[in-house]
Protein backbone atom coordinates (compact mmCIF):
# COMPACT_ATOMS: atom_id res chain seq x y z
CA UNK A 1 0.00 0.00 0.00
CA UNK A 2 1.43 3.03 -0.65
CA UNK A 3 2.50 5.66 2.45
CA UNK A 4 -0.72 8.35 2.99
CA UNK A 5 1.44 10.39 5.74
CA UNK A 6 3.76 11.01 8.12
CA UNK A 7 2.92 8.69 10.47
CA UNK A 8 2.96 5.79 7.64
CA UNK A 9 5.91 7.07 6.62
CA UNK A 10 8.43 6.59 9.87
CA UNK A 11 6.61 3.11 10.05
CA UNK A 12 8.06 2.07 6.62
CA UNK A 13 11.34 3.03 7.89
CA UNK A 14 11.25 0.29 10.38
CA UNK A 15 13.11 -2.93 10.17
CA UNK A 16 15.22 -2.56 7.06
CA UNK A 17 18.40 -3.99 8.58
CA UNK A 18 20.67 -1.17 7.80
CA UNK A 19 24.19 -0.94 8.69
CA UNK A 20 24.53 2.53 10.34
CA UNK A 21 27.54 3.11 12.24
CA UNK A 22 27.26 5.33 15.14
CA UNK A 23 29.91 6.88 17.55
CA UNK A 24 31.66 3.81 16.69
CA UNK A 25 28.66 1.45 17.23
CA UNK A 26 26.44 -0.12 15.27
CA UNK A 27 22.68 0.99 15.00
CA UNK A 28 20.21 -1.28 15.57
CA UNK A 29 16.75 0.77 15.05
CA UNK A 30 17.23 4.48 13.65
CA UNK A 31 13.84 5.25 13.69
CA UNK A 32 14.16 5.27 17.59
CA UNK A 33 17.62 6.83 18.07
CA UNK A 34 17.01 9.60 19.86
CA UNK A 35 19.83 11.79 17.29
CA UNK A 36 18.40 10.05 14.49
CA UNK A 37 14.36 10.52 14.99
CA UNK A 38 13.81 14.60 14.82
CA UNK A 39 15.32 14.41 10.96
CA UNK A 40 13.24 11.68 10.57
CA UNK A 41 10.66 13.98 11.76
CA UNK A 42 11.45 16.58 9.10
CA UNK A 43 10.89 14.39 6.35
CA UNK A 44 7.77 13.24 7.61
CA UNK A 45 6.41 16.65 7.47
CA UNK A 46 6.74 16.95 4.03
CA UNK A 47 4.44 14.07 4.01
CA UNK A 48 1.58 15.58 6.24
CA UNK A 49 2.21 18.92 3.68
CA UNK A 50 1.09 17.23 1.18
CA UNK A 51 -2.03 15.58 2.94
CA UNK A 52 -3.05 19.43 4.29
CA UNK A 53 -1.85 21.26 1.92
CA UNK A 54 -2.15 19.23 -1.67
CA UNK A 55 -2.73 22.26 -4.26
CA UNK A 56 0.42 22.73 -2.94
CA UNK A 57 2.86 20.14 -1.59
CA UNK A 58 1.32 17.65 -4.40
CA UNK A 59 0.31 17.87 -8.47
CA UNK A 60 -1.42 15.19 -10.84
CA UNK A 61 1.41 13.42 -12.58
CA UNK A 62 0.86 13.17 -16.89
CA UNK A 63 3.28 10.10 -16.04
CA UNK A 64 1.38 7.75 -13.63
CA UNK A 65 -2.02 9.64 -14.02
CA UNK A 66 -2.34 9.87 -9.99
CA UNK A 67 -1.86 12.65 -7.89
CA UNK A 68 1.50 12.37 -6.15
CA UNK A 69 3.90 14.17 -3.50
CA UNK A 70 5.28 17.66 -5.30
CA UNK A 71 8.79 16.18 -4.48
CA UNK A 72 8.48 13.20 -6.89
CA UNK A 73 6.89 15.17 -9.48
CA UNK A 74 8.34 15.69 -12.79
CA UNK A 75 7.72 19.80 -13.82
CA UNK A 76 5.26 19.85 -16.68
CA UNK A 77 5.44 23.86 -16.37
CA UNK A 78 7.25 26.35 -14.79
CA UNK A 79 4.33 26.74 -12.17
CA UNK A 80 5.23 23.86 -11.26
CA UNK A 81 8.43 25.00 -10.09
CA UNK A 82 7.35 27.86 -8.92
CA UNK A 83 5.09 25.53 -6.63
CA UNK A 84 8.14 23.47 -5.90
CA UNK A 85 9.79 27.02 -4.35
CA UNK A 86 6.81 27.94 -2.30
CA UNK A 87 6.36 24.36 -0.96
CA UNK A 88 10.20 24.12 0.13
CA UNK A 89 9.89 27.27 2.24
CA UNK A 90 6.68 26.71 3.69
CA UNK A 91 8.88 23.86 4.82
CA UNK A 92 11.68 25.21 6.28
CA UNK A 93 9.19 27.52 8.21
CA UNK A 94 7.30 24.19 9.74
CA UNK A 95 10.86 22.72 10.27
CA UNK A 96 13.68 24.66 11.27
CA UNK A 97 15.60 23.00 9.33
CA UNK A 98 16.37 20.50 6.63
CA UNK A 99 13.79 18.18 5.51
CA UNK A 100 15.79 16.36 3.14
CA UNK A 101 14.06 15.44 0.06
CA UNK A 102 15.01 18.61 -2.72
CA UNK A 103 18.30 17.06 -4.08
CA UNK A 104 15.96 13.42 -4.89
CA UNK A 105 13.14 15.71 -6.29
CA UNK A 106 15.99 17.68 -8.31
CA UNK A 107 17.96 14.88 -9.59
CA UNK A 108 14.85 13.35 -10.62
CA UNK A 109 14.03 15.78 -12.88
CA UNK A 110 17.73 16.17 -14.18
CA UNK A 111 17.78 12.95 -15.56
CA UNK A 112 14.40 13.17 -16.96
CA UNK A 113 15.58 15.56 -19.71
CA UNK A 114 19.48 13.91 -19.50
CA UNK A 115 18.34 10.31 -20.33
CA UNK A 116 16.11 11.78 -23.19
CA UNK A 117 19.23 13.16 -24.77
CA UNK A 118 21.29 10.09 -24.20
CA UNK A 119 18.74 7.86 -25.66
CA UNK A 120 18.21 10.09 -28.99
CA UNK A 121 22.14 9.73 -29.34
CA UNK A 122 23.23 6.72 -28.65
CA UNK A 123 19.81 4.92 -28.88
CA UNK A 124 19.76 3.21 -25.44
CA UNK A 125 16.53 2.84 -23.30
CA UNK A 126 17.35 4.81 -20.11
CA UNK A 127 14.70 7.09 -20.76
CA UNK A 128 12.33 4.52 -20.31
CA UNK A 129 13.85 3.26 -17.32
CA UNK A 130 13.98 5.80 -15.39
CA UNK A 131 10.41 7.09 -16.34
CA UNK A 132 9.07 3.21 -15.18
CA UNK A 133 10.88 3.98 -11.82
CA UNK A 134 9.77 7.17 -11.38
CA UNK A 135 6.05 5.74 -11.85
CA UNK A 136 7.12 3.25 -9.35
CA UNK A 137 7.80 5.85 -6.74
CA UNK A 138 4.88 8.07 -7.52
CA UNK A 139 2.68 5.17 -6.73
CA UNK A 140 4.12 3.75 -3.63
CA UNK A 141 4.93 7.30 -2.67
CA UNK A 142 8.33 7.04 -1.29
CA UNK A 143 11.54 9.11 -0.54
CA UNK A 144 14.26 9.32 -3.12
CA UNK A 145 17.77 10.53 -2.07
CA UNK A 146 20.41 11.85 -4.35
CA UNK A 147 24.19 10.80 -4.31
CA UNK A 148 26.10 13.02 -6.10
CA UNK A 149 29.47 15.03 -4.04
CA UNK A 150 32.68 11.83 -4.33
CA UNK A 151 35.24 12.15 -1.43
CA UNK A 152 37.51 13.41 -4.81
CA UNK A 153 40.82 12.29 -2.95
CA UNK A 154 43.64 15.03 -4.69
CA UNK A 155 41.27 17.62 -6.42
CA UNK A 156 43.71 18.12 -9.26
CA UNK A 157 43.70 14.79 -10.75
CA UNK A 158 41.10 13.34 -12.52
CA UNK A 159 39.10 10.30 -11.50
CA UNK A 160 41.08 7.18 -13.05
CA UNK A 161 44.01 9.19 -12.12
CA UNK A 162 43.74 8.62 -8.65
CA UNK A 163 46.38 7.10 -6.55
CA UNK A 164 43.08 5.10 -5.19
CA UNK A 165 40.34 4.05 -7.95
CA UNK A 166 37.62 4.04 -4.91
CA UNK A 167 37.88 7.82 -4.14
CA UNK A 168 35.23 8.12 -7.04
CA UNK A 169 32.67 5.82 -6.83
CA UNK A 170 32.82 3.55 -9.96
CA UNK A 171 31.86 0.51 -12.05
CA UNK A 172 34.09 -1.84 -10.82
CA UNK A 173 32.79 -4.94 -13.09
CA UNK A 174 29.45 -5.69 -15.58
CA UNK A 175 27.42 -8.83 -16.26
CA UNK A 176 24.56 -9.57 -18.48
CA UNK A 177 22.09 -8.34 -15.79
CA UNK A 178 23.78 -4.92 -14.44
CA UNK A 179 26.82 -3.91 -12.95
CA UNK A 180 28.70 -3.75 -9.38
CA UNK A 181 29.75 -0.22 -7.77
CA UNK A 182 32.42 0.62 -5.83
CA UNK A 183 33.31 3.73 -4.03
CA UNK A 184 31.70 6.39 -1.09
CA UNK A 185 29.81 9.41 -1.48
CA UNK A 186 30.07 12.50 1.37
CA UNK A 187 27.52 14.39 3.02
CA UNK A 188 24.53 12.60 1.92
CA UNK A 189 21.67 14.46 3.08
CA UNK A 190 18.87 12.34 4.61
CA UNK A 191 20.27 9.04 2.64
CA UNK A 192 19.17 6.83 5.69
CA UNK A 193 15.61 8.47 5.76
CA UNK A 194 15.26 7.14 2.07
CA UNK A 195 13.94 4.18 0.25
CA UNK A 196 15.93 4.61 -2.82
CA UNK A 197 18.95 6.12 -3.54
CA UNK A 198 20.55 7.35 -6.69
CA UNK A 199 24.05 7.38 -7.98
CA UNK A 200 25.04 10.01 -9.66
CA UNK A 201 28.50 11.54 -11.10
CA UNK A 202 29.87 14.43 -9.44
CA UNK A 203 31.98 16.04 -12.14
CA UNK A 204 33.07 16.04 -15.72
CA UNK A 205 34.19 13.46 -17.41
CA UNK A 206 36.77 12.15 -20.12
CA UNK A 207 36.67 9.03 -22.21
CA UNK A 208 39.40 7.45 -19.81
CA UNK A 209 36.89 7.93 -16.71
CA UNK A 210 34.29 6.39 -18.60
CA UNK A 211 33.66 3.66 -15.72
CA UNK A 212 33.31 6.65 -13.14
CA UNK A 213 29.67 7.73 -15.79
CA UNK A 214 27.46 5.50 -13.91
CA UNK A 215 23.83 6.65 -12.80
CA UNK A 216 21.82 4.38 -11.22
CA UNK A 217 19.00 3.50 -8.44
CA UNK A 218 19.48 1.39 -5.17
CA UNK A 219 17.56 0.20 -2.38
CA UNK A 220 19.05 1.98 0.80
CA UNK A 221 19.23 -1.39 1.99
CA UNK A 222 21.17 -3.07 -0.67
CA UNK A 223 23.99 -5.57 0.34
CA UNK A 224 27.07 -3.86 0.45
CA UNK A 225 26.18 -0.40 2.02
CA UNK A 226 27.53 0.90 5.06
CA UNK A 227 26.29 4.40 6.19
CA UNK A 228 28.50 5.88 8.72
CA UNK A 229 26.43 8.91 10.59
CA UNK A 230 27.81 12.41 10.36
CA UNK A 231 28.29 14.56 13.49
CA UNK A 232 27.07 17.70 13.94
CA UNK A 233 27.49 20.81 16.64
CA UNK A 234 25.52 19.90 20.06
CA UNK A 235 24.09 16.80 18.49
CA UNK A 236 24.16 14.82 21.77
CA UNK A 237 22.08 17.22 23.60
CA UNK A 238 18.90 14.81 21.92
CA UNK A 239 20.02 12.05 23.88
CA UNK A 240 19.75 14.36 27.20
CA UNK A 241 17.06 14.64 29.62
CA UNK A 242 14.21 17.30 28.34
CA UNK A 243 14.39 19.23 25.41
CA UNK A 244 14.86 23.11 25.79
CA UNK A 245 18.84 22.30 25.39
CA UNK A 246 18.36 21.26 21.79
CA UNK A 247 16.82 24.11 20.44
CA UNK A 248 14.84 22.52 18.32
CA UNK A 249 13.72 19.20 19.63
CA UNK A 250 11.22 17.79 16.86
CA UNK A 251 13.05 18.25 13.83
CA UNK A 252 16.83 18.11 12.32
CA UNK A 253 19.12 17.64 9.48
CA UNK A 254 20.94 14.66 8.77
CA UNK A 255 24.32 13.92 6.80
CA UNK A 256 26.25 10.62 6.75
CA UNK A 257 28.99 9.40 4.19
CA UNK A 258 27.66 6.19 1.88
CA UNK A 259 30.24 3.56 1.12
CA UNK A 260 29.78 1.25 -1.61
CA UNK A 261 31.54 -1.65 -1.67
CA UNK A 262 30.67 -4.22 -4.77
CA UNK A 263 27.14 -3.09 -4.44
CA UNK A 264 24.80 -4.66 -7.55
CA UNK A 265 22.63 -2.50 -10.26
CA UNK A 266 20.51 -4.32 -12.08
CA UNK A 267 19.98 -3.30 -15.96
CA UNK A 268 16.74 -2.07 -15.01
CA UNK A 269 17.61 0.64 -12.76
CA UNK A 270 20.65 1.80 -14.58
CA UNK A 271 20.05 5.31 -16.23
CA UNK A 272 23.65 6.05 -17.32
CA UNK A 273 26.80 3.50 -18.31
CA UNK A 274 29.71 5.02 -19.37
CA UNK A 275 28.31 8.15 -21.86
CA UNK A 276 30.90 10.38 -20.00
CA UNK A 277 29.89 13.21 -22.34
CA UNK A 278 26.45 13.42 -20.62
CA UNK A 279 28.01 13.75 -17.39
CA UNK A 280 28.50 17.34 -17.40
CA UNK A 281 24.98 17.95 -19.03
CA UNK A 282 23.33 16.01 -15.82
CA UNK A 283 25.57 17.55 -12.89
CA UNK A 284 24.61 20.96 -14.81
CA UNK A 285 21.24 20.56 -14.90
CA UNK A 286 21.01 19.18 -11.45
CA UNK A 287 22.89 22.24 -9.76
CA UNK A 288 20.61 24.55 -11.95
CA UNK A 289 17.51 22.96 -10.25
CA UNK A 290 19.38 22.39 -6.71
CA UNK A 291 21.21 25.93 -6.14
CA UNK A 292 17.04 27.49 -7.05
CA UNK A 293 16.02 24.99 -4.49
CA UNK A 294 17.95 26.72 -2.02
CA UNK A 295 14.86 29.16 -1.25
CA UNK A 296 14.23 26.48 1.33
CA UNK A 297 16.56 28.23 3.46
CA UNK A 298 14.23 31.04 3.60
CA UNK A 299 11.64 29.38 5.17
CA UNK A 300 14.39 29.07 8.08
CA UNK A 301 15.33 32.45 7.05
CA UNK A 302 11.75 33.23 8.80
CA UNK A 303 11.67 31.32 11.79
CA UNK A 304 15.30 33.00 12.89
CA UNK A 305 13.53 36.82 11.75
CA UNK A 306 10.39 35.29 13.70
CA UNK A 307 12.88 33.93 16.84
CA UNK A 308 14.76 37.60 16.83
CA UNK A 309 11.43 39.47 16.98
CA UNK A 310 10.61 37.43 19.73
CA UNK A 311 13.52 37.88 21.85
CA UNK A 312 13.18 41.32 21.51
CA UNK A 313 10.09 41.64 23.21
CA UNK A 314 10.94 38.88 25.62
CA UNK A 315 13.83 41.69 26.57
CA UNK A 316 11.85 44.70 26.50
CA UNK A 317 13.41 46.28 23.61
CA UNK A 318 10.81 45.24 20.69
CA UNK A 319 10.21 48.94 20.02
CA UNK A 320 13.87 49.90 20.08
CA UNK A 321 14.96 51.77 16.64
CA UNK A 322 17.95 49.83 15.91
CA UNK A 323 16.14 46.74 16.86
CA UNK A 324 13.51 47.50 14.54
CA UNK A 325 16.00 48.13 11.81
CA UNK A 326 17.98 44.89 12.26
CA UNK A 327 14.83 43.17 11.58
CA UNK A 328 14.21 44.90 8.59
CA UNK A 329 17.70 44.43 6.79
CA UNK A 330 17.49 40.67 8.29
CA UNK A 331 13.45 40.68 5.83
CA UNK A 332 15.73 42.36 3.38
CA UNK A 333 18.17 40.06 2.87
CA UNK A 334 15.59 36.72 3.40
CA UNK A 335 13.61 38.37 0.55
CA UNK A 336 16.45 38.67 -1.97
CA UNK A 337 16.97 34.93 -1.66
CA UNK A 338 13.75 34.43 -2.47
CA UNK A 339 13.30 36.50 -5.01
CA UNK A 340 16.22 35.31 -7.17
CA UNK A 341 15.02 31.69 -6.77
CA UNK A 342 11.71 32.16 -7.28
CA UNK A 343 12.77 34.33 -10.44
CA UNK A 344 14.32 31.52 -11.80
CA UNK A 345 11.59 29.22 -11.49
CA UNK A 346 9.04 32.24 -13.29
CA UNK A 347 11.88 32.17 -16.31
CA UNK A 348 11.71 28.32 -17.10
CA UNK A 349 12.28 27.17 -20.41
CA UNK A 350 10.82 23.29 -21.68
CA UNK A 351 13.65 20.59 -22.85
CA UNK A 352 13.19 18.49 -25.71
CA UNK A 353 12.30 15.94 -23.20
CA UNK A 354 8.69 17.61 -22.40
CA UNK A 355 9.84 18.86 -18.65
CA UNK A 356 10.42 22.23 -17.65
CA UNK A 357 14.57 23.73 -16.45
CA UNK A 358 14.65 26.83 -14.47
CA UNK A 359 16.90 29.64 -15.20
CA UNK A 360 20.71 28.78 -14.62
CA UNK A 361 21.90 32.41 -14.15
CA UNK A 362 19.31 33.40 -11.71
CA UNK A 363 19.44 29.93 -9.79
CA UNK A 364 23.42 30.21 -9.46
CA UNK A 365 22.36 33.85 -8.12
CA UNK A 366 20.42 32.28 -5.74
CA UNK A 367 22.74 29.90 -4.16
CA UNK A 368 25.85 32.85 -4.23
CA UNK A 369 23.33 35.15 -2.08
CA UNK A 370 22.74 31.68 0.19
CA UNK A 371 26.48 31.65 0.52
CA UNK A 372 26.12 34.95 2.24
CA UNK A 373 23.38 36.42 3.54
CA UNK A 374 21.90 33.35 6.01
CA UNK A 375 25.45 34.49 7.63
CA UNK A 376 24.35 37.80 8.17
CA UNK A 377 20.75 37.40 9.40
CA UNK A 378 22.26 34.69 11.58
CA UNK A 379 24.74 37.37 12.82
CA UNK A 380 22.01 39.89 13.72
CA UNK A 381 19.64 37.42 15.56
CA UNK A 382 23.11 37.06 17.72
CA UNK A 383 23.36 40.38 18.15
CA UNK A 384 19.38 40.78 18.80
CA UNK A 385 19.60 37.98 21.24
CA UNK A 386 22.59 39.17 23.14
CA UNK A 387 25.32 36.90 24.94
CA UNK A 388 22.79 35.02 27.34
CA UNK A 389 22.31 32.75 24.65
CA UNK A 390 25.97 31.10 24.56
CA UNK A 391 26.11 31.18 28.50
CA UNK A 392 23.14 29.77 29.80
CA UNK A 393 23.14 27.38 32.67
CA UNK A 394 21.27 23.89 31.57
CA UNK A 395 17.85 22.75 31.69
CA UNK A 396 18.77 20.92 34.31
CA UNK A 397 19.51 23.92 36.40
CA UNK A 398 16.69 25.47 35.77
CA UNK A 399 14.47 22.14 36.61
CA UNK A 400 16.89 21.81 40.23
CA UNK A 401 15.25 22.85 43.56
CA UNK A 402 18.24 24.63 44.25
CA UNK A 403 19.19 26.78 41.51
CA UNK A 404 16.02 26.43 39.23
CA UNK A 405 14.19 29.41 41.58
CA UNK A 406 17.45 31.07 41.60
CA UNK A 407 17.59 30.92 37.63
CA UNK A 408 13.56 31.88 37.29
CA UNK A 409 14.35 34.92 39.68
CA UNK A 410 17.66 36.34 37.72
CA UNK A 411 17.05 35.42 33.96
CA UNK A 412 13.77 36.70 33.94
CA UNK A 413 12.93 39.55 30.94
CA UNK A 414 10.08 41.54 30.76
CA UNK A 415 7.03 41.71 32.81
CA UNK A 416 4.40 39.15 31.62
CA UNK A 417 7.13 36.82 29.81
CA UNK A 418 8.05 33.41 31.51
CA UNK A 419 11.59 32.89 31.97
CA UNK A 420 11.10 28.89 30.25
CA UNK A 421 9.50 31.38 26.84
CA UNK A 422 12.28 33.37 27.04
CA UNK A 423 15.33 30.63 28.14
CA UNK A 424 13.53 28.39 24.67
CA UNK A 425 13.67 31.06 22.50
CA UNK A 426 17.63 32.23 22.97
CA UNK A 427 18.32 28.09 22.67
CA UNK A 428 16.20 28.21 19.02
CA UNK A 429 18.55 31.15 18.23
CA UNK A 430 21.67 29.37 19.42
CA UNK A 431 20.15 26.06 18.03
CA UNK A 432 20.32 27.34 14.03
CA UNK A 433 23.43 29.85 14.26
CA UNK A 434 25.45 27.89 16.66
CA UNK A 435 23.71 24.11 17.28
CA UNK A 436 22.77 21.60 15.32
CA UNK A 437 20.78 22.89 12.44
CA UNK A 438 23.39 25.63 11.98
CA UNK A 439 24.70 23.11 9.80
CA UNK A 440 21.56 23.22 7.56
CA UNK A 441 21.17 27.06 7.51
CA UNK A 442 24.73 28.09 7.75
CA UNK A 443 27.85 25.43 6.65
CA UNK A 444 25.39 23.84 4.37
CA UNK A 445 24.09 27.17 2.68
CA UNK A 446 27.67 27.80 2.05
CA UNK A 447 29.36 24.36 -0.02
CA UNK A 448 25.49 22.45 -0.42
CA UNK A 449 25.05 22.75 -4.35
CA UNK A 450 29.14 23.77 -4.92
CA UNK A 451 30.41 26.31 -3.33
CA UNK A 452 30.78 29.98 -3.93
CA UNK A 453 33.61 30.31 -6.74
CA UNK A 454 31.34 27.10 -8.50
CA UNK A 455 28.33 29.56 -8.82
CA UNK A 456 31.01 32.13 -9.58
CA UNK A 457 32.55 29.94 -12.51
CA UNK A 458 28.85 29.79 -13.98
CA UNK A 459 27.76 32.90 -13.58
CA UNK A 460 31.28 34.22 -15.84
CA UNK A 461 29.75 31.95 -18.14
CA UNK A 462 26.50 33.30 -18.68
CA UNK A 463 27.28 36.89 -18.04
CA UNK A 464 27.36 38.29 -21.80
CA UNK A 465 29.71 40.80 -21.46
CA UNK A 466 30.33 41.27 -25.31
CA UNK A 467 26.84 41.55 -25.54
CA UNK A 468 26.07 43.70 -22.76
CA UNK A 469 29.77 46.21 -24.78
CA UNK A 470 27.18 45.90 -28.00
CA UNK A 471 24.31 47.56 -25.51
CA UNK A 472 26.62 50.18 -24.17
CA UNK A 473 28.36 50.87 -27.63
CA UNK A 474 25.29 51.37 -29.08
CA UNK A 475 23.62 54.00 -27.30
CA UNK A 476 27.44 55.74 -26.88
CA UNK A 477 27.12 55.97 -30.59
CA UNK A 478 30.84 54.04 -30.87
CA UNK A 479 32.01 53.32 -34.52
CA UNK A 480 34.01 49.93 -34.44
CA UNK A 481 37.14 50.58 -36.20
CA UNK A 482 37.18 54.30 -37.46
CA UNK A 483 39.60 56.77 -36.27
CA UNK A 484 38.63 59.10 -32.53
CA UNK A 485 41.29 61.81 -32.87
CA UNK A 486 39.11 64.24 -33.95
CA UNK A 487 36.63 64.74 -30.88
CA UNK A 488 36.04 68.69 -31.92
CA UNK A 489 33.37 67.90 -34.50
CA UNK A 490 29.92 66.77 -33.65
CA UNK A 491 29.04 63.51 -35.04
CA UNK A 492 25.86 62.23 -38.04
CA UNK A 493 24.05 60.58 -34.71
CA UNK A 494 24.14 63.97 -32.86
CA UNK A 495 22.22 65.45 -35.88
CA UNK A 496 20.52 62.91 -36.59
CA UNK A 497 18.58 63.00 -33.18
CA UNK A 498 18.53 66.47 -33.07
CA UNK A 499 18.69 68.56 -36.05
CA UNK A 500 21.73 70.41 -37.82
CA UNK A 501 20.34 73.22 -36.39
CA UNK A 502 20.76 72.42 -32.49
CA UNK A 503 24.04 71.76 -32.62
CA UNK A 504 25.78 73.19 -29.30
CA UNK A 505 28.12 75.59 -29.16
CA UNK A 506 31.19 74.63 -28.37
CA UNK A 507 31.47 77.63 -25.55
Amino acid sequence: MPIKNGAEYIESLRGRKLDIRLFGKKVEEPVDHPMIRPSINAVAETYNLAVEEPELASATSSLSGIQVNRFLHIAESAQDLVNQNRMQRKLGQLTGTCFQRCVGMDALNSLYSTTYEIDAKHSTNYHKRLTDFIKMVQRENLVIGGAMTDVKGDRSLSPSQQEDPDLFVHATRRDAKGIYITGAKAHQTGCINSHWIIVMPTMRLKGEDKDYAIVGAVPVDAPGITYIYGRQSCDTRSMEEGDIDAGNAMYSGQEAMIIFEDVFIPNELIFMNGEHEYASMLVERFTCYHRRSYVCKTGLGDVLIGASAAIADYNGVANASHIKDKLVEMTHLNETIFAAGIASSYMAHKTPSGNWQNNDMLANVCKHNVTRFPYEIGRLAQDIAGGLMVTMPSEAEFRSPETGPLLEKYLKGRKGVSTENRVRILRLIENMTLGRNAVGYLTESMHGAGSPQAQRIQIARQSQIEQKKKFAKRLANVKEGEATENLQEPSDYFDRIFGPDKKKSKN
